[in-house]
């Protein structure tokens, strides 16, 4: 039985506290990429209550993806926007999505995010990385964007942590392991990546971060 949206707001507040809870519902997050990173952020977000998440990627799912991202094997060709946005759903009924099945470039991102207070960075492809966040950073200096670096292989996920670099960019991972090292993207440490950013995410909302916290394990 789907609960009543009082039932669930009355869950979460019992949870996170309502004055936190309140901040959490209030917010609107962009996730830039919805493969094991982005899917897995936006899991979380959901379980969190998030106000609103706008959904982008241009690809499909593969079955390629299954053994990492937040996808059904029937939902196999399926837009990842679409499949995600309905998973969501079934995790929190109430949450509100906006989806965009674009390629993300300095021409559209602007437009995209326009109503994102924070973006998170879930892609896979370097150059693609660098360009979303020195946009935002040059470009929407009002928001805040979380990214990510180094997820791949079988070393400790202890190495993975979070950095401020600056006011408003922290960057999660471990900044070293590449998928051309060897072995490639496996589930627990991309989504203990995925984790770092959605709890750095939650700890922006709840205004946690202090003036000399440069790092962050």
């Amino acid at each position: 039985m789907i609960p009543t949206k009082e039932e669930w707001i009355k869950a979460l507040n019992d949870r996170h506290g309502i004055g936190l809870q309140k901040k959490i519902s209030l917010a609107t997050v962009a996730i830039c990429g919805l493969g094991g990173l982005g899917s897995n952020i936006a899991i979380a977000l959901a379980r969190l209550g998030i106000g609103k998440l706008i959904l982008i990627d241009f690809d499909k799912v593969d079955i390629t993806n299954l053994h990492r991202q937040q996808y059904k094997a029937n939902q196999i060709g399926m837009r990842k926007t679409e499949a995600l946005r309905d998973n969501l759903k079934e995790i929190n009924p109430y949450i509100v999505t906006e989806i965009h099945n674009v390629y993300v470039n300095e021409n559209n991102a602007m437009s995209v995010l326009s109503d994102a207070d924070i973006v998170c960075e879930a892609f896979d492809n370097p150059e693609c990385k660098a360009m979303l966040t020195n946009l935002v950073l040059e470009k929407m200096c009002e928001k805040y964007i979380v990214a990510a670096s180094g997820m791949a292989g079988l070393d400790s996920a202890n190495l993975i942590k979070t950095r401020k670099i600056s006011k408003r960019f922290y960057l999660c991972g471990d900044e070293v392991s590449d998928i051309k090292d060897g072995i490639g993207l496996l589930s627990p440490r991309v989504m203990v990546c995925a984790a770092h950013q959605a709890h750095t995410v939650l700890r922006i909302i709840a205004e946690e971060w202090k003036e000399g916290n440069e790092n962050e394990q």
